[in-house]
C-alpha cells in the first residue's frame, strides 16, 4: 500500500502524540514535579529552569494551565522579612551575624524573582501580619529572630498565614523554624570547659529568648552530667547589645569573684567581655576561657582569636525562602537544624 491510500490519522490518534509532563521533564533535563511547579506557576523553582520548561512546552505543544496561572498572578511576589525592630533601637541589630542572614535571605529571594520587603516597625502582632498577606502587600514572613514571639508566632500558625523563623527548633511548636541546635552549642562549650578543669563557669545572655535559653540549658547539662563542684553563674542582658553587656560584665567583676570559664549569647557579647575584662586587669586564655556564637568573621581577627560556636548561616538563608515557599503553595514544612560545631581559637 502506497501512502496515498493510507488513511488519514484520527483526533484520537493525534492526541495520543502530544507530550506528556513526563516528555517535557525528560526534554528540559528535569524532574516531573518541577515540570508540575513550573506549568502551574510555582514559586518554588528558579526564573532560569522555569523559562527552559516553558519553551519546552510550549515547542511541544503543551496546554499550560491558564486557571493556575491566573492564580499565579494573585500573588505580590514579595516576601516580608521580620527584624526586632526593638532590638534595633537599642542597638543589637549592629551585631554583622543578622546582616549576614538578610544577605543569603535576600540572595534566594531574587534567584526565585521575589522582592524583599524590610517589615515596618508596627508589625509587631499576629494580626498586623495577617493584614499584610490580606492586603497582598507580601505572601509570607520570614522571622530573623525568635526574640520572645513564641505567643504571636503559635497565632500565627493557627491562623494559617505562611511564615518560617530564624531561631529555636522546637518539635513541639506548631510552625517552621531554622536554626543551630543551640543545647548542642551549649554543650560543646561546657565540654570545652570541662577540659580545661574550669569551675567557675559565667554564662551571659537573656534566657527569656528560647534560643538562648536552650544553649544555658545545654551548658548546665554538661556540669549536672558531670557531678562536680562546677558552678555557674547566669548575667542576665536585657540588651544584648556590645554596650550594655560590656557594662555589665563590668559591673559584674565589682560584685563577684571572677570566672574561669565564660560562654557569652554572641561572638559580640565575647568581644565586650575581653575589653571589660582587660580593664579589671584579665586576659582572655591566660585567666580565662572564652567562647561565644555565629562565628562572625571579625571573631578570628580579634586579639585574642575568640572561639566560637558555627551554626553555617549561609545555608540558613536558602533553607529559609525554600520553606516558605513550600507553605506558601500550600505544602507542609518541617523545621530543621543546621550543623552546629565549635570552632576552637585562642580563648
Amino acid at each position: 500500500m502506497n501512502d496515498a491510500a493510507k488513511p488519514p490519522k484520527s483526533p484520537k490518534a493525534s492526541r495520543s502524540m502530544a507530550v506528556n509532563m513526563a516528555d517535557i521533564a525528560r526534554l528540559a533535563n528535569v524532574s516531573k514535579p518541577t515540570v508540575s511547579r513550573v506549568l502551574n506557576g510555582s514559586a518554588l523553582v528558579t526564573q532560569e529552569t522555569s523559562e527552559r520548561v516553558l519553551e519546552v512546552a510550549r515547542t511541544h505543544g503543551y496546554a499550560v494551565n491558564r486557571n493556575a496561572q491566573k492564580l499565579r498572578q494573585l500573588r505580590s511576589d514579595t516576601i516580608a522579612v521580620v527584624l526586632d525592630f526593638g532590638s534595633h533601637r537599642a542597638g543589637r541589630i549592629a551585631d554583622p551575624f543578622i546582616f549576614e542572614l538578610l544577605a543569603g535571605v535576600s540572595e534566594a529571594l531574587s534567584v526565585r524573582n521575589q522582592d524583599l520587603l524590610l517589615s515596618p516597625p508596627a508589625l509587631s502582632d499576629a494580626r498586623s501580619c495577617i493584614d499584610l498577606l490580606s492586603g497582598r502587600a507580601a505572601d509570607g514572613l520570614i522571622f530573623l529572630g525568635q526574640g520572645g514571639r513564641e505567643p504571636m508566632l503559635r497565632k500565627l500558625a493557627k491562623s494559617g498565614t505562611p511564615f518560617v523563623v530564624w531561631g529555636a527548633v522546637d518539635p513541639a511548636e506548631p510552625y517552621c523554624a531554622v536554626g543551630s541546635d543551640n543545647v548542642l552549642g551549649g554543650k560543646l562549650a561546657g565540654e570545652l570547659f570541662m577540659k580545661r578543669g574550669a569551675k567557675r563557669w559565667l554564662f551571659i545572655g537573656n534566657i527569656e529568648h528560647t534560643e538562648i535559653r536552650m544553649r544555658y540549658e545545654g551548658l548546665s547539662s554538661v556540669a549536672r552530667d558531670a557531678n562536680s563542684d562546677i558552678i555557674i553563674s547566669q548575667l542576665h542582658v536585657e540588651q544584648m547589645a556590645y554596650a550594655a553587656t560590656y557594662a555589665s560584665a563590668a559591673s559584674y567583676l565589682k560584685e563577684n569573684s571572677p570566672p574561669d570559664a565564660v560562654f557569652t549569647y554572641s561572638d559580640t557579647a565575647a568581644m565586650a567581655v575581653i575589653g571589660a575584662f582587660r580593664e579589671a586587669g584579665l586576659v582572655a586564655s591566660r585567666d580565662y576561657s572564652l567562647v561565644g556564637y555565629n562565628n562572625i568573621p571579625p571573631a578570628a581577627d580579634f586579639t585574642p582569636a575568640i572561639s566560637t560556636i558555627e551554626q553555617e548561616t549561609h545555608l540558613a538563608g536558602a533553607i529559609l525562602v525554600e520553606k516558605l515557599m513550600q507553605l506558601i503553595e500550600g505544602g507542609r514544612a518541617r523545621s530543621t537544624l543546621l550543623p552546629t560545631r565549635l570552632i576552637l581559637r585562642e580563648t
